[in-house]
């Protein structure tokens, strides 16, 4: 069974940052599309990032654009999403999901990925 385990989370007073890894188990990265997904309980899920297999292309949504940054480490099986300027708005639960790169471009639509892992709880608050 391929297996996604955000780590990472916690409580960051705002403004703070938090640098969430996404490690692979039984399965190389490489090939795979990685997105970040959010949501908290009783409101629909955000797709808030997304990396190519290479590392070469990123999206953002607008909501974390220019505080967010995604990047991966291939040799080490691992995409990390590094949060900066939080916001209590930003609390929630934290998911990373794999999305084989030739089936198409990369995307925040969560329908278009096939491996998710059970998320990591964010907390912002003072």
């Amino acid at each position: 069974q391929l297996q996604l385990v955000e780590s990472g989370g916690g409580l960051v007073q705002p403004g703070g940052s938090l640098r969430l890894p996404c490690a692979a188990r039984r399965f190389t990265l490489e090939n795979y599309a990685i997105g970040w997904f959010r949501q908290a309980p009783g409101k629909e899920g955000e797709g808030i990032s997304c990396i190519s297999s290479s590392g070469g292309r990123t999206i953002y949504a607008d909501s974390v654009k220019g505080r967010f940054s995604i990047s991966r480490e291939n040799a080490k099986n691992t995409v990390y999403l590094q949060m900066n300027s939080l916001k209590p708005e930003d609390t929630t639960v934290y998911y990373c999901a794999a999305r084989l790169s030739y089936v198409g471009p990369i995307t925040l639509k969560k329908g278009k990925f096939t491996y998710w892992g059970k998320g990591t709880q964010v907390t912002v608050s003072s």
